[in-house]
């Protein structure tokens, strides 16, 4: 973990950081949190630890724990199953708004071009890249489709759900054989979307969330109940940096 830059939003960057830490694993299921050492590593007082950390117990990332105090909640295979069900019909209809958009020729090249980049730069990470930066780079493709939908209910409503999103992500990605197969079916999408077949569009992005949610709760059926029991109540220097 590094310093934060002395800036105003200390509560919303520290937020961020620590979903992040959760999504890649830096923080495990069941691992202590302890403020003052969080505080240590970002550089910042113990006020916008604790506020970032009401923040996590809201959307249930992080938990009382009886004596242990807070630690960092187990994830619920179910409940990501639901989200993704729900994801799966807004994915779908942003992908078939936006190849309607591109056919009636509503689409001004910036907003194309800034999809085009979103996909490109998914693409150009290499296999062994850290998971958070595949984890980023999915997340900044989706919402570069939901933009192009011209929706913007679409994106309001996933982005309340997007630190249960990475953290599921989080867990398939840690698989290098996924990673290629994840953009492949970007690339699909956004090549139908931008000739403009929205019937393939949103069968295209269907197929993909739909499979997605099945690997991402296959996986986590899997893998909570060893990962739950790991957190020592110590952050692991060898883990991922928090950026």
């Amino acid at each position: 973990m590094r310093p934060l830059e002395p800036q105003p939003a200390f509560i919303d960057r520290a937020y961020e950081q620590l979903v992040e830490a959760i999504a890649d694993g830096t923080l495990a299921p069941g691992q202590r949190i302890r403020q003052e050492e969080l505080g240590r590593m970002l550089g910042v007082s113990r006020q916008p630890i604790s506020h970032a950390l009401q923040l996590l117990k809201q959307q249930r990332l992080v938990e009382e724990n009886g004596r242990r105090g807070l630690v960092v909640s187990a994830i619920n295979a179910d409940a990501i199953r639901q989200l993704y069900q729900v994801r799966t019909a807004l994915d779908a209809l942003a992908a078939r708004l936006a190849a309607e958009r591109i056919a009636d020729r509503v689409i001004d090249l910036s907003e194309r071009r800034a999809a085009q980049r979103a996909l490109t730069d998914g693409l150009k990470l290499r296999p062994n890249a850290p998971v958070l930066a595949f984890i980023q780079a999915d997340v900044a493709f989706h919402i570069a489709l939901y933009r192009l939908s011209g929706n913007s209910a679409i994106e309001d409503t996933v982005a309340a759900q997007w630190p249960h999103f990475k953290r599921s992500m989080g867990v398939v990605l840690e698989d290098p054989e996924q990673r290629p197969l994840v953009w492949r079916e970007h690339e699909e999408i956004m090549k139908l979307v931008l000739a403009g077949d929205a019937t393939a569009a949103e069968s295209a992005a269907r197929h993909h969330t739909d499979r997605a949610g099945a690997e991402n709760a296959r996986r986590l059926a899997q893998s909570v109940s060893f990962r739950e029991g790991d957190g020592d109540g110590t952050y692991s220097a060898a883990a991922p940096a928090i950026r």
